[in-house]
C-alpha cells in the first residue's frame, strides 16, 4: 500500500460566485488500521452545486476513513452500509439514496421506506443533480460518488479507485470485471407496479456466473480478493466479505 498526499486545485461555479477548493488528503497507519484523512474536496472538476435538481451547497469536511491494513476474509458477509468505500483521494463512495417510492412525495419519492422500493441513483442521475463524475452533494454538503468517476481514474493513472471498509481494494476494469447482477423479468408485484426497469434497487437480482464477479462485486485478482466498480448495477460493492471496521467513516 503506497503512501500519498494529493494537492489539486478545484474550481466550480455557483449561481453567484466562483470558489476554489483544494483537495487535501493524507494517509496514516494507526495500530492495525490504515486511515485516509481528507477535507472532502475531490482532485478534479466538480459540477455546479446547487443546481436545478440539487439544492445542496458543497462544504469542506473533516473526514477520516479507517480500514484494516491487512484485510482478512471472514465466514460472514456484511451488508447495510451507506458508505461502501473511499477513493484514494479521500472522497466517500455512497451508491445508495435515501429515497423510496411514495406517490405523495416530491417526484414520487420520499424518505418513508414503507413501500419497500428504494430509488436506484444511477437509473436517472440527472434527477438527483449529479455532475459528470457520477457524484453530487448531500444535505450536509458532502460530495460523494454514486458511480465511477473517469477523472478520478485518469488522475491516478491506473485501475485503483480506493478501499472498502474491510480494507480490500476497489478497482475498475471494464473488460475483465463484469457484474452478475441483472434486471428481473416480469412486473413488480406491488405499487408502483410496472416492469422492472432499474428505477429501484429491488429491480435487480444476483444471477451467479452471469458475469465475472460475485454478489459483492468481487473476485480473486492477482492473488488477492478485490472488489470492482462496474459500469452497470451495482456500480460499487454493496456487501463485504472481509472484516469490516464498523466506524469506517467519521467526521469531526
Amino acid at each position: 500500500m503506497s503512501f500519498f498526499r494529493f494537492a489539486a486545485t478545484l474550481i466550480f461555479a455557483t449561481t453567484s460566485a466562483t470558489y476554489a477548493h483544494e483537495n487535501e488528503t493524507s494517509i496514516e497507519v494507526k495500530g492495525d488500521m490504515t486511515c485516509i484523512m481528507s477535507n472532502g474536496a475531490p482532485n478534479h472538476d466538480m459540477g455546479r452545486f446547487p443546481n436545478r435538481a440539487n439544492p445542496n451547497v458543497f462544504r469542506e469536511q473533516n473526514l477520516t476513513f479507517c480500514f484494516p491494513t491487512t484485510p482478512r476474509m471472514t465466514s460472514t458477509v456484511t451488508t447495510g452500509l451507506m458508505t461502501v468505500g473511499v477513493s484514494a483521494t479521500g472522497i466517500p463512495i455512497r451508491p445508495y439514496t435515501a429515497g423510496y417510492h411514495d406517490p405523495d412525495g416530491r417526484r414520487g419519492f420520499s424518505q418513508d421506506p414503507s413501500s419497500g422500493w428504494r430509488q436506484q441513483a444511477m437509473h436517472d442521475p440527472r434527477i438527483l443533480g449529479m455532475d459528470n463524475q457520477n457524484a453530487h452533494v448531500d444535505r450536509s454538503g458532502l460530495y460523494h460518488y454514486h458511480g465511477v468517476s473517469g477523472d478520478l481514474l485518469a488522475s491516478q493513472g491506473g485501475t485503483l479507485i480506493g478501499y472498502a471498509p474491510d480494507g480490500f481494494e476497489i478497482r475498475y476494469s471494464s473488460s475483465n470485471a463484469t457484474s452478475s447482477w441483472q434486471l428481473k423479468s416480469g412486473v413488480r408485484a406491488s405499487p408502483p407496479g410496472g416492469s422492472y426497469d432499474g428505477t429501484f434497487e429491488e429491480d435487480f437480482e444476483y444471477v451467479a456466473d452471469s458475469g465475472t464477479l460475485d454478489a459483492c462485486n468481487g473476485m480473486e485478482a492477482n492473488g488477492t480478493y478485490t472488489y470492482f466498480a462496474t459500469d452497470t448495477y451495482p456500480y460499487f460493492p454493496r456487501c463485504f466479505r472481509g472484516e469490516v471496521n464498523p466506524e469506517f467513516m467519521t467526521r469531526n
